[in-house]
Order: C-alpha cells, then sequence, then structure tokens
C-alpha cells in the first residue's frame, strides 16, 4: 500500500538506521472487501450449520438425541477454538493470515459437505426405500473431517474479523473514529441480512429441493467469500504481532507466587514498581485494590535488577503495577463470564429444540399447502433482535440518558442483566407452549407422521414464533451487552482474545447443553418414567425439561446480581469503559 517514508532504511558507517513509516489508512476503500468476505461467509456457513441437525436425521439417519450432541460439540469446538486462532493473530500470524487460512478451511469444509450430500456412497441410504440404517464408519470419518475444515475456519475467523476490520481506520482521528463505529454498523447489518437470506433461501433449498443443490450454492458463495477478501490483499492496513499477551499473565502469576510472603508496603503507589513502557498500546491504568494479592508481584526486593532504561530484568519475578492492572481486567470479567455460560445455554434451547418442536407442529403456510422448513423458524429470533437495536439505540437509550445522566443510559452489566432475566421468561414460555403442542396432538386429529419422529400436531408451528421473539429480546441486552463488555474491559493489545472469551464462553455453553442432555435423557429413561427427551415429542415431557433451564436461569440470574456488585470497570468509575474504548493509543502496523 501507498505510504511516506520519513527514515532512508539503510546501512551508514555501519550503523543501521530505523526505518519508520507513515500508515495510508483507506478504510473507506477497504470496506468493501471485509464486508464483502464477512457477508459471503455468513451467507456460506449460517445457514447450513443451523440446518445440520435436519441434515444429520434426515440424511444421515442419526437419532435426533445423538444429532443434538454432535451439533453441541461441532458448535462448542467451533467458539473455544477461537482460543487458539486469537493466539495465533496476535503473537505470531497477524489477523491478515489468520483470517486468509481461516476462510479458505471453511471452504474446504463446505465443499466436504456437500460431498457427502451429492455423491450416494457416502451417506446411508434413504430409509423410504431401503431399511434404515446408520452411517458406516468410513461415511462419518468422511462426514468428520468436514466439520474439522469447518471448525478451523470458525476457530479463525470468528476473533479476527472484527477487530481486523477496526483496523482500517486510524483510531487517532475523528474520521477514523467515526469509521470504526460505522463497520461495526455495517458489519452487524451484513450480519443479519445473512442470517436471513440462509434460514430462509437455502434452508429452503436444502429441505424442500434437494440437499446437494443446498450445499453447493453456500460452498459457492464460500469461494467468493475467499476471492472476495484476496483482491483487497494490496489496500489492507495489518496489525504487527506483539508477542504473546498471555505470557505477561503468567509472569503475573508466577511472580505473585514467589512473592506471595511479602507484604505490601504501606504507600504501594510510590513504593511498588510502576515503570510503564512509552511503546505499549495499552491505556495507562491506575492502581487498584481488586484482586490485591496480585499487587506482589510489584514489590521491589534485592534480588530483583532492573535495566538502564527502567525495565525489569526479569518479569517473572518483578512486575510493574501497569502489567497487573492489566492482568486484573482479564482475571475480573471471568466470573461474569460464567455467568455467559449459563446464560446460554437457553438460546442453545431455541436453536435444536424448537426445531424438533416445528417438524412435529403445523408447518402450513395457509391459505396454501406450502409448508415453512422447519430451521427457518430460527429467523424471527433474528428478527426480533434486528428490529430490537434501532429502537433500543434510538429511543430507549437516549430517554435513559435524560435520567440515569449516563452516556449508554444504563450501564453495560445493567444491560446484561435485564437480557439474562428476560432469558428467564423464555424459558417458561417455551415450557407453556410445549404444553400446548403436546396436548393438541393428543387431544385432536394430527396431521400425518414426521418420519423419525412421530404424529404431527395440529397447533401452528406459529406459535413457537412467541418463545423466539422472547429470545431475540434478551439477546438484544445479553448478548450484545457481554460482545461490548469484554471488547471494552480487556486490554487494547487483547481485543482478539476478547472476541474469543466472548466464543469460549458459548462453546463452554455447548458443551454443558450436552452434558444436560445426556444426564436428563438417562436420568428420565432409566428412573421409569416418560422420557423427557424422547425421540417422538408427543411421548415426551420436553417442557420439564425447560422448565428444569427455566430454573438454572433464576440461580444463574442470582449469582449475576452477586459478582456484578463486586465488579469495578477498568480505570475508574463506571464510564471507565467508555474512555477506554475512545482514547486509543499509537498502534504499531505492519504493511
Amino acid at each position: 500500500m501507498d505510504m511516506k517514508e520519513k527514515a532512508a532504511g539503510m546501512e551508514n558507517g555501519g550503523e543501521k538506521v530505523e526505518v519508520t513509516k507513515e500508515l495510508n489508512y483507506r478504510g473507506v476503500k477497504a470496506m468493501p472487501f471485509i464486508i464483502g468476505n464477512e457477508t459471503f461467509e455468513k451467507l456460506g456457513t449460517i445457514g447450513t450449520s443451523t440446518n445440520l441437525l435436519v441434515y444429520l436425521t434426515t440424511v444421515f439417519n442419526m437419532k435426533s438425541i445423538t444429532a443434538t450432541n454432535l451439533i453441541y460439540v461441532f458448535n462448542g469446538t467451533c467458539n473455544f477454538g477461537t482460543l487458539g486462532g486469537a493466539f495465533l493473530s496476535d503473537t505470531y500470524f497477524g489477523r491478515y493470515k489468520v483470517l486468509g487460512t481461516a476462510s479458505c478451511s471453511s471452504f474446504l469444509g463446505m465443499l466436504v459437505l456437500t460431498l457427502t450430500a451429492a455423491v450416494t456412497t457416502l451417506h446411508p441410504p434413504d430409509c423410504v426405500n431401503a431399511p434404515c440404517v446408520g452411517p458406516t464408519p468410513w461415511q462419518m470419518a468422511f462426514l468428520l473431517s468436514g466439520f474439522v475444515f469447518l471448525i478451523i475456519g470458525a476457530s479463525g475467523i470468528r476473533p479476527c474479523n472484527l477487530a481486523f476490520g477496526a483496523d482500517q481506520f486510524n483510531p487517532n482521528t475523528e474520521s477514523g473514529q467515526r469509521g470504526i463505529a460505522s463497520f461495526f454498523n455495517w458489519y452487524y447489518f451484513t450480519f443479519t441480512f445473512a442470517m436471513m437470506v440462509s434460514l430462509t433461501i437455502i434452508v429452503y433449498v436444502q429441505a424442500n429441493i434437494n440437499w446437494a443443490i443446498g450445499l453447493a450454492i453456500p460452498t459457492f458463495l464460500m469461494f467468493l467469500s475467499c476471492a472476495v477478501f484476496f483482491v483487497g490483499t494490496r489496500i489492507y492496513v495489518r496489525v504487527l504481532p506483539d508477542g504473546s499477551p498471555l505470557t505477561s499473565i503468567f509472569q503475573v502469576l508466577v511472580a505473585t507466587v514467589k512473592k506471595r510472603k511479602l507484604k505490601i508496603p504501606e504507600e504501594p503507589t510510590v513504593s511498588l514498581f510502576n515503570r510503564v513502557s512509552s511503546k505499549s498500546i495499552n491505556l495507562k491504568l491506575p492502581y487498584s485494590t481488586q484482586l490485591k494479592f496480585l499487587n506482589k508481584a510489584a514489590i521491589i526486593s534485592p534480588d530483583d535488577k532492573i535495566n538502564p532504561d527502567g525495565t525489569s530484568k526479569n518479569q517473572w519475578t518483578l512486575c510493574s503495577i501497569q502489567q497487573i492492572e492489566e492482568v486484573k481486567c482479564v482475571i475480573k470479567t471471568i466470573p461474569i463470564w460464567l455467568s455467559c455460560i449459563m446464560y446460554n445455554v437457553s438460546i442453545n434451547q431455541m436453536q435444536t429444540y424448537t426445531v424438533f418442536q416445528a417438524l412435529q407442529s403445523d408447518r402450513r403456510l395457509k391459505p396454501s399447502s406450502f409448508q415453512v422448513p422447519a430451521a427457518s423458524y430460527s429467523v424471527f429470533q433474528m428478527l426480533a433482535l434486528t428490529v430490537w437495536i434501532p429502537i433500543y439505540d434510538q429511543i430507549i437509550v437516549p430517554s435513559l440518558r435524560k435520567i440515569t445522566g449516563k452516556r449508554q443510559g444504563i450501564s453495560l452489566l445493567q444491560r446484561i442483566g435485564v437480557g439474562i432475566s428476560i432469558a428467564i421468561f423464555t424459558m417458561l414460555v417455551a415450557a407453556i407452549i410445549e404444553t400446548k403442542r403436546r396436548d393438541v396432538a393428543h387431544s385432536k386429529p394430527t396431521l400425518g407422521v414426521e418420519r423419525g419422529k412421530g404424529e404431527i400436531s395440529s397447533m401452528s408451528a406459529y406459535w413457537l414464533v412467541i418463545q423466539l421473539l422472547v429470545a431475540g429480546l434478551s439477546e438484544g441486552f445479553a448478548i450484545i451487552g457481554f460482545v461490548e463488555f469484554f471488547y471494552r474491559e480487556f486490554p487494547e493489545n487483547m481485543k482478539s482474545f476478547a472476541g474469543s472469551f466472548l466464543f469460549c464462553g458459548l462453546g463452554m455453553s455447548s458443551y454443558f447443553s450436552n452434558f444436560l442432555i445426556t444426564i436428563v435423557h438417562r436420568t428420565t429413561r432409566e428412573g421409569g418414567s416418560r422420557n423427557w427427551l424422547a425421540q417422538d415429542l408427543n411421548e415426551a415431557k420436553l417442557d420439564y425439561y425447560y422448565y428444569l433451564c427455566m430454573g438454572l436461569m433464576v440461580l444463574n440470574f442470582f449469582y449475576y446480581l452477586m459478582v456484578a456488585k463486586w465488579y469495578k470497570y477498568k480505570g475508574t468509575g463506571e464510564e471507565s469503559a467508555d474512555v477506554a474504548l475512545e482514547d486509543m493509543s499509537t498502534q504499531k502496523h505492519i504493511v
């Protein structure tokens, strides 16, 4: 990309002259390539991942409990893998290389899935014309190889795409900050657009026309995503990896253990080691007393040596207050992160068992005989989120701002708390609607039999829209609040890790949902009563399971109230999170 050299990079009399370059940010010009890559990537993967549950049960003839557990493990691994993607990005390769590699991996994963549908020998025979058998070990291995490629792709794309887009704007100018805000708006808009297209058109083709064609379309879109990303290579700004942020965390923990018997001096701000590097991109943080035991890592002992430039000679025994406070920013978010894990359990149910509920409900679009694909009902959850975001930002926040005097109307922790409380109501509504669906199936004539399931209740599937709308409203508060919370509270050199932290929470939620479903399935089956999660929902007690989840959400809500009351925002005062986001230091880049 174009730039101006401020000094000549050559050797003069045996001395090396440092070369510095002035970056030429091309944020607006780079946006179409990054947004295009993001749009095609989401069009290629979202609809397919949402409909995988139907694909596994209808094409691969898996039982619903097996398919559900596999999807939970797949989603959990995708989300948990973002930690590795963030580590490789921030430490070694940078976001550009990680995003490029991950995009290609997602394309290969989609290609493998398409082949499992297009080639008859790669999936079990249809149950209609042959005995219903499951996949062979080789068929399962080929399918799982596609999942591995998709996991690698998600692990790199999810923690890096937002941060890479923001890298294209100069954070030290007003126009650059406006550009970053514009990018985030366009990002969420295209994400929502891709969700709606995937959950309607692509899902319809997969479920009602042909699975091979329905998977080939997103595979081609994923190919376009890779192409669009690499076309813009010449104008991208790429952030230089600044070493492993995890090393700094471990240094503070090791130094704390080594000095655990020492006593913190009475005037810590004067006596403790407090050297701040001028090269750091992180916001300077004041001394705090939360997690006070970590401050022992900054005690200067007789064995500690300091370099002539004022830095610690061995950071594994002596750390600065700034370094310790940065580590505290990460550690303090862990209790909030745990509540995020439990919250997403309820969202997971909306994305899995709602599909099964729809399969055994009347999905006809009256007065025609057109049947809405079961996975397409999830679009209502995204629609609720899409409608609520502008209402909240343009109407609710200004009104609350006049009352509270806060820029955001309410604090991030308060916003998350509202979302968690709505999640309790979400599970209650889902349980009531499932009770109605099952009662109608038992008391009124059914509409036939869903293959591999049971009788189809004559209750309209549009009743399920209610629980999906409430879930979307809950996400509008909680999920967006969690995203912004982690992004603002993490140190500036750990923004990719901030994104991966949220996805790791989503991954743990998937694993916990898998564990919960397995325990409930085995306990209720072996207990002699009706299986709560039976293959045929008309013979199950799914509403009981929803009530169980509601109880867990209540416990999580009270837990969250305790940890939110304890939490102190980064810096000083509740508004410090806003200041930290806006007052960004100069970043180091490489072209």
